[in-house]
């Protein structure tokens, strides 16, 4: 498996033109400085989600520098009626590299099913974008046991054919975790981490170089310890990526 950790920023519904000088410039910036002293490697990569609104600008921000921007979700289809929508074409377009599918708040506040998000990260990578894939539980499945069994379908049900270590980011994020300020124990993380390993040897021929995020609560205190876990490729961030100070502190987390 790949060295590097993918830290990624989920902005969500969060942002105003401001931020691009307050946040994205100040991460651009931090990503262009040498990561590793003792050796010519990365410990890591980062990747920003902003707003519809403002990818443009962020992307613009971003330029030549070592900083990915991605989207936070993307549509099925390549154009047409589609009011509101917007398609990966689009987003690869203005040179974003990611998108988002199958976020948790998507699939509860917008009925997105397993076959849905699995259309959304087909129409992803063929448009060129890696694919970020959300996975998770939500708290009355896990207090069932059930977790690891609903995380198994969600990927079988969600990743689509063709999909590769290289077009293709798995982020578990347990659902109860999220902006609550719990965060399931390292032990958890491990055990489901895991899991998901041992899911995509099943799924993909690549499966040990796909990078598997966790998400949750994530922040400049426990980064460290999340990100030294096995089978955690890095971390999908939302709330501590709104501060460029602390989600350069998240990023400082994958040491050399």
């Amino acid at each position: 498996m790949s060295k590097t950790k993918l830290i990624a920023g989920n902005w969500k519904m969060n942002g105003v033109k401001s931020y691009v000088e307050d946040l994205a410039k100040p991460l651009a910036e931090f990503m262009n400085q040498k990561q590793c002293e003792s050796t010519n490697e990365d410990s890591y990569e980062m990747l920003i989600c902003p707003p519809f609104p403002i990818l443009d600008r962020v992307v613009q921000i971003a330029g030549e520098s070592k900083l990915m921007v991605g989207s936070q979700d993307c549509h099925t289809a390549v154009s047409g009626a589609h009011t509101g929508d917007t398609s990966a074409t689009m987003i690869k377009d203005i040179e974003a590299t990611h998108a988002i599918v199958g976020h948790s708040e998507r699939r509860a506040d917008h009925a997105e099913t397993n076959e849905i998000v699995k259309a959304k990260a087909a129409a992803a990578n063929e448009a060129g974008l890696v694919s970020v894939i959300c996975v998770g539980e939500v708290k009355e499945e896990r207090e069932a046991g059930k977790e690891i069994e609903v995380v198994s379908k969600q990927l079988e049900e969600s990743i689509p054919a063709g999909a590769t270590a290289e077009n293709t980011v798995v982020a578990y994020e347990p659902v109860w975790a999220i902006g609550t300020g719990l965060v399931a124990s390292i032990q958890d993380v491990e055990d489901m981490h895991k899991a998901i390993r041992e899911k995509l040897a099943t799924m993909m021929s690549d499966f040990e170089n796909v990078k598997v995020l966790y998400g949750g609560s994530v922040k400049p205190a426990n980064a460290k310890e999340i990100l030294a876990t096995e089978n955690v490729d890095g971390v999908l961030v939302g709330g501590a990526s709104l501060s460029a100070e602390s989600f350069i502190e998240i990023a400082k987390s994958a040491t050399c």
